[in-house]
């Protein structure tokens, strides 16, 4: 077939990356690049060097080692050695540019002086970058600001429709504050008022907000504006209590008649890949990745990616590393994903499910038309 064989075609084809964070910008100590190799644990681990004993400590050993010139499966310690002579901002460059990602869809949400931001990521990657709004973050700074709490719901919808001059989608981490188990009907006006008038008397700079009245607010004021709607579901840190974050609890608010018209973006999804697939085939506007998860479960990803592609229409799956800190994890989480899919849609040209071209076409719905479509990209 005209192009190369199917493994070259998923080896070179360009990749979206609709949701991820900055990279590293600084040089740091061995012990903070093993803790950002544990997505649970956010505080200092008492052996940190239990990292490289995981799948993704495997992974990266064997996938970025290459990238850095060293042989495959290099020693942990020959690993660090080579990436502090190289320096993080090479080692950025190294890995986000490998990865073969043409746009970075970021979530400024987690932006701080440690990591790169929007600019920095497009100048060491090459590629192009694009904005992804937080909208804890958004209710969060205004609470602080307004004199009155009457005046919150006019405020907010004014500060995101700036925000969204932009930026291309939203984002909720709903999972993290409250969970899915909550009643997400469109509060009402007072309500919203009077949740805010509560917040603002307790408030403490830089607290986080939890109110789920606030929290809902934000989620349909989205989704009034049509955008797409990114949601944190499944796999996290220890703050979420992870059996919360089903996505099947979201059904009420799916079924909703003001949110069929929104994009929904479950993201990460494990280990209820498959209940985000379900929501996927039941409801046209639903769609979902396994970012984050392919690359904590390393050798393990290519069932995963499987699952993914059980239910779920092909125009619904997409392509995310939800990368944060270590470059590496920006180019593992496209390593990983081109080795799944090339073994598992490979083996359904070669079990003859399915044809190669219709195979190529999937890939390239998954790999980056599907969020070019959904977040209007250029």
């Amino acid at each position: 077939m005209a192009g190369g064989s199917f493994a070259d075609f998923v080896e070179h084809v360009s990749l979206i990356d609709h949701h991820v964070h900055g990279a590293f910008q600084a040089d740091g100590d061995e012990a903070r690049f093993q803790n950002a190799l544990n997505e649970g644990n956010t505080g200092p681990l008492t052996t940190p060097e239990d990292a490289y004993n995981t799948q993704i400590g495997l992974a990266i050993r064997r996938w970025c080692s290459g990238i850095l010139n060293l042989p495959r499966h290099a020693s942990p310690a020959d690993y660090w050695a080579r990436r502090s002579e190289l320096g993080e901002v090479e080692v950025t460059r190294r890995m986000t540019r490998a990865a073969g990602v043409s746009d970075w869809l970021i979530d400024t949400g987690l932006d701080g002086p440690d990591y790169l931001g929007m600019a920095g990521m497009a100048e060491a990657s090459g590629g192009r970058t694009h904005e992804i709004v937080r909208l804890e973050l958004v209710a969060e700074a205004l609470i602080g600001e307004i004199a009155n709490p009457a005046d919150y719901i006019d405020e907010f919808g004014r500060r995101l429709h700036k925000l969204m001059r932009s930026a291309v989608g939203v984002k909720t981490v709903l999972a993290y504050r409250a969970g899915f188990d909550r009643d997400l009907s469109r509060p009402t006006s007072a309500a919203v008022t009077e949740a805010a008038r509560r917040w603002q008397e307790n408030h403490r700079t830089g607290a986080k907000l939890t109110d789920v009245t606030l929290i809902a607010h934000g989620i349909h004021t989205a989704v009034s504006m049509k955008l797409p709607l990114q949601f944190h579901v499944g796999f996290g840190d220890r703050d979420l209590d992870l059996h919360k974050t089903n996505p099947m609890y979201l059904l009420d608010f799916l079924r909703s008649p003001g949110v069929r018209d929104t994009p929904i973006m479950l993201l990460h999804c494990y280990p209820f890949e498959r209940e985000a697939g379900y929501l996927a085939h039941a409801f046209e506007n639903v769609y979902l990745d396994v970012g984050l998860a392919v690359n904590f479960t390393g050798s393990r990803s290519h069932d995963l990616v499987a699952r993914s592609f059980e239910l779920a229409p092909f125009t619904k799956v997409l392509y995310s590393s939800d990368a944060f800190g270590p470059a590496e994890l920006h180019y593992l989480g496209a390593r990983l994903w081109r080795n799944a899919i090339t073994k598992v849609i490979g083996g359904w040209i070669d079990d003859d499910d399915c044809s190669e071209a219709d195979a190529r076409r999937i890939v390239q719905l998954a790999a980056r038309d599907n969020a070019r479509r959904v977040y209007a990209l250029p």
